[in-house]
């Protein structure tokens, strides 16, 4: 067993903390108690909050959408931006009067944001009423600080500074019964100058493969049609294991699982994107022809300021590379912009690069300091609103590229998994290009969990529609 990984007996131990739990809110609740919780940020938060759920219910909580019915509110939280920071301070500060209604509600903050020291030790001082917080090293050990906080009343803070540990075999509450994240790394050690993930996510630790292609399997056997591959970056996947593996070799095991589903993974750092894995993507069937890359910025001081160890030129021979090997790749990126001593000539860098890709959708946003990154304290001279404007003049660039794009699907058929219905009767999915696609249907409750094929009838800038040919 390797020394990141959480020992079986510790498991064990959180296994009889859920029982003790389960058995002081049998105690204390008439009925069963509800927990709500909400997640911020990336699909790694999402699953950890699977997990958080699935210990929950092993203590005996259902679930709840409404704060006002709950035993307990969680919010997992996140700190890639200052704003998603905010949202978290306010949505907190909201469950003050919460709390005075119903002393006996336990308040629990976890995730990202937690990790930070000076985030915590705001919590500690100025919102008394948070019962539980804890980080991302701990999260196995959510049935024990529970216990803690139920049983003496006390405030319980947990937040350890580590590299990160892996937690294997905990129970899952899944949000959906047909698309299933699988965590397949946790941590970073890319130290990109603005970002804040690797001091509280910890340092890169690959899940062991035999273990990450068994949970697929049984993912696949209970009739999930989408898989996604989750890690800060999967392309780093399986240096750290003894017998180390490539990210290539991991989906070509996931591939060969018998069964019809879909593989999507995220997220790419180009650095150590390989013509390897764009090779094992055009040969491997299940995976999306979508390839998420993000460049944050087209030029190349401003990429070696921010750590991102490639330049303009690699990014763009690994574009031309994937859209030769798979004529129909869609990619999708994340940008930055005004990154500290950014200029607007190196901003139209940025542009240009866009308008080279053709990317099918981009997520964008202007620069936010974190504190504790190297480039909290740099010199940011531009304003922000310029850089407002900037990202204005970045955004309807990309949109009339979206346009351009979508247009070119109207009269195609693409293989859908059927996902939801709107309020206007419309079920939706995506296709393996990554773009959303509704469609009207007379029999919804047939189709949603299901692959569909829909014949693309009409383009809108980001989404577009179509009719359904068949079921798949």
């Amino acid at each position: 067993m390797s020394e990141k990984t959480v020992a079986q007996a510790e498991l064990q131990r959180q296994k009889n903390y859920a029982e003790m739990v389960h058995t002081v809110l049998s105690a204390r609740i008439s009925g069963e108690p509800k927990a709500f919780v909400h997640t911020y940020g990336c699909q790694g938060n999402v699953a950890d909050s699977e997990r958080i759920k699935g210990m929950l219910s092993e203590m005996g909580y259902t679930f709840t959408e409404s704060e006002d019915e709950a035993d307990l509110i969680l919010f997992n939280t996140c700190a890639i931006r200052e704003h998603a920071e905010d949202r978290v301070f306010g949505n907190v500060g909201a469950l003050k009067s919460k709390k005075k209604k119903n002393p006996g509600c336990v308040i629990a903050l976890c995730g990202c944001m937690m990790q930070q020291s000076q985030v915590a030790e705001r919590i500690k001082n100025s919102y008394r009423f948070v019962d539980l917080v804890f980080g991302t090293h701990v999260v196995h050990k959510l049935p024990e600080m529970l216990y803690k906080v139920l049983c003496t009343g006390s405030r319980v803070f947990e937040l350890p500074q580590s590299d990160g540990v892996i937690a294997e075999g905990l129970p899952v509450s899944r949000d959906s019964s047909f698309k299933a994240w699988l965590p397949i790394m946790y941590g970073c050690n890319n130290f990109c100058s603005y970002c804040i993930v690797p001091y509280v996510r910890g340092r890169e630790r690959s899940r062991d493969p035999e273990t990450v292609v068994s949970e697929a399997r049984e993912l696949v056997k209970q009739g999930y049609k989408e898989i996604t591959l989750l890690g800060q970056n999967v392309n780093s996947y399986g240096k750290d294991l003894p017998n180390p593996i490539s990210f290539s070799e991991l989906l070509k095991r996931i591939n060969d699982i018998e069964g019809d589903f879909i593989i999507r993974f995220m997220t790419s750092h180009p650095k150590d994107c390989t013509h390897e894995l764009l090779d094992t993507m055009a040969s491997c069937e299940k995976a999306a022809r979508h390839l998420h890359l993000p460049f944050q910025s087209g030029n190349n001081r401003v990429l070696k300021e921010m750590n991102r160890r490639y330049t303009r030129e690699k990014y763009l021979e690994l574009v031309e590379y994937a859209k030769e090997k798979m004529p129909d790749i869609s990619l999708t990126s994340d940008v930055i912009v005004g990154f500290p001593g950014e200029t607007y000539e190196e901003f139209q860098d940025t542009v240009s690069l866009i308008r080279e890709v053709g990317f099918t959708s981009l997520f964008t946003f202007i620069f936010s300091p974190r504190e504790g990154t190297p480039a909290y304290s740099m010199d940011d001279p531009v304003s922000a609103e310029e850089k407002g404007k900037w990202f204005r003049e970045m955004l309807k660039v990309q949109e009339e590229i979206a346009g351009e794009r979508t247009a070119k699907l109207v009269g195609t058929t693409a293989k859908v998994l059927a996902e939801e219905q709107d309020e206007k009767g419309y079920v939706s999915g995506r296709t393996g290009g990554n773009v959303i696609i509704r469609f009207k249907c007379d029999n919804p409750e047939k189709v949603i969990g299901n692959f569909v094929n829909v014949k693309v009838t009409n383009a809108l800038t980001w989404i577009v529609e179509g009719e359904l040919i068949s079921d798949n």
